[in-house]
């Protein structure tokens, strides 16, 4: 999410010596628990994304003025509310103010509430690089952009190797398309890093399922280092004229 003033907080009952910023904090958990009964409440999955998308701008503000701060969340109701925008905002495709959370949440170490039984990290990881595997498995793309940066924000974590395989084959994915629509004469080099990214995710997951477009990736190679080696041959054979 993009900084911005926290929103003037209102008078939480019973709190009239709080602070300004106690009583925010007390209005964001009433509006917090009212918010996951109604969640619990709701069956169908779509419908839950549908409610996310209208809960969500009520807490922009507030999000906004924590991470202004940048003092961390310690035990405040900071810690459950903020990773669990987070995850919301996966949930609703809104991956880029997702990801803006997460610097501040690896800088300050917050724990994701114990529902969710994974890590800030793997949950970004799996749950965006699950979003684009499921679009490229429609047959529609996903931005590279938001892969990128995913990658570049866990690079250094510990997290399971399956887990960073799904996140690079759908790197690769993206990748082998964009080489596919590339003139040949760049079109060697995409295709190469394509390739290197999908034997990464293989080396680090057997059965992530790139192995055919690994092939695809080096027939393209082949068939581009075919069609040059066939035009110097033929530029060759132009060039030497008839025999004296």
């Amino acid at each position: 999410m993009a900084a911005a003033p926290a929103a003037a907080p209102l008078p939480a009952a019973g709190a009239v010596n709080a602070s300004p910023a106690d009583r925010a904090a007390a209005q964001i958990a009433l509006r917090y628990t009212h918010d996951l009964r109604r969640l619990k409440e709701i069956r169908s999955i779509d419908k839950k994304i549908e409610a996310k998308r209208e809960i969500l701008p009520e807490y922009r503000n507030w999000v906004a003025g924590i991470l202004t701060a940048d003092a961390g969340v310690g035990t405040s109701v900071a810690a459950e509310v903020l990773p669990t925008c987070m995850v919301w905002l996966i949930d609703t495709g809104a991956y880029a103010e997702a990801l803006d959370l997460v610097p501040f949440m690896f800088k300050h170490r917050v724990d994701m509430p114990s529902r969710y039984q994974r890590d800030a990290a793997t949950i970004v990881v799996e749950e965006i690089a699950t979003a684009a595997l499921k679009a490229q498995g429609a047959g529609a793309s996903f931005p590279i952009a938001i892969l990128d940066r995913v990658a570049d924000l866990t690079s250094h974590l510990d997290i399971h190797d399956e887990v960073r395989a799904k996140l690079l084959k759908a790197i690769g994915v993206e990748q082998l398309q964009e080489a596919e629509d590339l003139p040949a004469d760049v079109g060697m080099a995409a295709l190469a890093a394509a390739v290197s990214t999908l034997n990464e995710a293989q080396r680090l997951h057997e059965r992530v399922g790139v192995k055919d477009r690994i092939k695809r990736g080096l027939k393209l190679m082949a068939a581009i280092t075919a069609a040059r080696e066939k035009a110097i041959a033929e530029q060759n054979d132009g060039q030497g004229g008839p025999a004296a």
